[in-house]
This record gives C-alpha cells, structure tokens and sequence, in this order.
C-alpha cells in the first residue's frame, strides 16, 4: 500500500513545538491514481504575506493543513531551526495549546516569516 508523507507541526507533552512525519495511508483508487479516505476539513482561508512579513510566537488556534502557494514559509522552533516550504510544499498544522494551559510565550508555539524576497501566499484548511 502507498502512503502519503505529512509534515506535521505539533505541540510535544511538555508543551514546546516539534516536527514529525505521519504517514497517511493511500488505500482506494487504483494505480496510477490511489486516494486516501476523505479527511474533515472545516473551512479554507487564504492568506497573503508581504515581504519582510515575521510573526510573534503564536500557536495553531485550531489544527490545520498550511500549502505554500506562492513564495517561501518559514516556520522558527524554540531550538532555533527553521524550516523551509516553497510552492507546492505543505504541512499539518496542529501547535496548539495543552488542554488547560494559557499560552506561555517563552515556552509554548513557533514563529513564521515570509522567507523570500516576494510575496508569500498560503492556502490554510481547517481540520
């Protein structure tokens, strides 16, 4: 069986922002074209950045799918790395806040900025 990579942003249990990659299962259709089962999704938003455009730290109010439509995104961890996504690229979206916990800007969320010297358009879907 196939698999679709997913990057996904996600909020460790002790509340600080990582990386991982999920594997999503591609189990319908029939080669050349195999689909995944149908994801819940709540919404789509667009999103333009100009350049020059850094976020605070912040956390995913609500978990999402972020696809780069134009530019380059760039999302800082609180270990000092960044990660880069150009056009095309995508991640899953799910920082958000340990249950009961208000938001603590030393120790919870990530930061983005606009990586490029253009514009940066973002595709965001909810889950």
């Amino acid at each position: 069986m196939q698999h679709f990579n997913r990057v996904t942003l996600y909020t460790g249990p002790d509340g600080v922002a990582r990386f991982r990659k999920d594997a999503i299962a591609l189990e319908f259709g029939a080669p050349p074209t195999v689909l995944s089962a149908l994801l819940p999704s709540g919404g789509v938003q667009l999103r333009r950045s100009a350049p020059g455009f850094a976020s605070e730290w912040h956390v995913t109010p609500h978990p999402q799918w972020v696809v780069i439509l134009r530019g380059v995104m760039e999302i800082g961890l609180r270990d000092g790395s960044w990660r880069r996504f150009g056009p095309g690229e995508h991640f899953f979206s799910a920082d958000t806040l340990p249950p009961g916990e208000p938001f603590d800007p030393t120790r919870h969320g990530h930061r983005s900025r606009n990586g490029g010297n253009g514009v940066l358009e973002t595709l965001f879907v909810r889950a």
